[in-house]
């Protein structure tokens, strides 16, 4: 990497707050900030145009640490505040960072309907399967059988897959990579922030020190060894199993990329359409 990219990079960093984070050592957050600083600085954006939202969760520290505007919302609530900031600013750059939890847990119900309405918005979503702010309850997310601190005999619910629920609702673009693909993850956040509409990016992520622990994988190695074992590339998927993805992988890769009407686009037009008949008059 050039030293130019490098400096480039860091200027999307602000300097003066606490470094290194305040993430666990290993937690793959930090891992997935990076993707969206270079996938950032690799479009030349002016950071004055780029705005970060986040809610609650581990994943809600990250505007702490990038130099856009930032809002650090309520539980379950950055997707509302992101849709009135991009409703109110039409030109910027928005990118939502939540956790599984936060995302379509207690925030369900914004998900579903930003996604429908197909909001202009880069949306990050953490998914590491477990609540790990708050000493890792079991999440949306969690897998069967999975134990966690409110599951310690396994948890008896079925996954949500946050990827399938964006594209059956009506999101332009859903990609899902892991935290050990840094450099897919980086490709598919830089693919989403140059697409109209509502873009996700599901980051299957860690949480060692409170899921690893309770599942034989008490360490950030094991489970990206994890990640690396049990998930497949759609290419992969396509060269060598015919189109069926063998059981227990997860897939990865650009699940869904259409041209859609954007939300905010069409708002406009309808207001203009009013103004226009108001002034003609009845």
């Amino acid at each position: 990497m050039s030293e130019k990219v490098v400096a480039d990079e860091r200027e999307y960093l602000r300097p003066d707050k606490r470094f290194p984070s305040l993430w666990c050592p290993g937690c793959g957050i930090g891992i997935i900030e990076s993707a969206i600083i270079r996938a950032v600085a690799s479009l030349g954006l002016d950071r004055n145009q780029v705005a970060m939202v986040s809610g609650i969760g581990c994943s809600g520290r990250m505007p702490i640490y990038v130099d856009f505007y930032g809002l650090h919302t309520t539980h379950g609530r950055a997707l509302a505040f992101a849709t009135g900031l991009k409703m109110a600013q039409p030109k910027l750059k928005i990118i939502v960072v939540m956790g599984d939890g936060d995302a379509v847990a207690i925030g369900g119900n914004h998900f579903l309907h930003a996604a429908r309405r197909n909001i202009d918005l880069t949306v990050i979503v953490v998914n590491n399967q477990t609540y790990g702010l708050t000493s890792g309850q079991y999440s949306p997310t969690t897998p069967r059988g999975a134990r966690t601190t409110t599951s310690r005999y396994g948890n008896i619910e079925n996954p949500l897959d946050i990827s399938a629920l964006a594209a059956a609702v009506g999101a332009s673009f859903v990609a899902r990579s892991t935290v050990y693909h840094a450099l897919e993850m980086e490709k598919f956040v830089r693919q989403a922030l140059q697409k109209k509409g509502f873009a996700l990016v599901e980051c299957i992520s860690n949480c060692h020190v409170h899921f690893g622990r309770l599942n034989q994988m008490p360490t950030a190695v094991e489970m990206l060894n994890w990640q690396k074992d049990n998930t497949i590339s759609i290419q992969e998927v396509q060269r060598r199993h015919g189109g069926q993805v063998p059981q227990g992988k997860i897939t990865r890769g650009v699940l869904v990329d259409r041209e859609l009407p954007e939300y905010v686009e069409e708002y406009q037009k309808l207001l203009a359409r009013a103004q226009q008949a108001a002034r003609v008059g009845p």
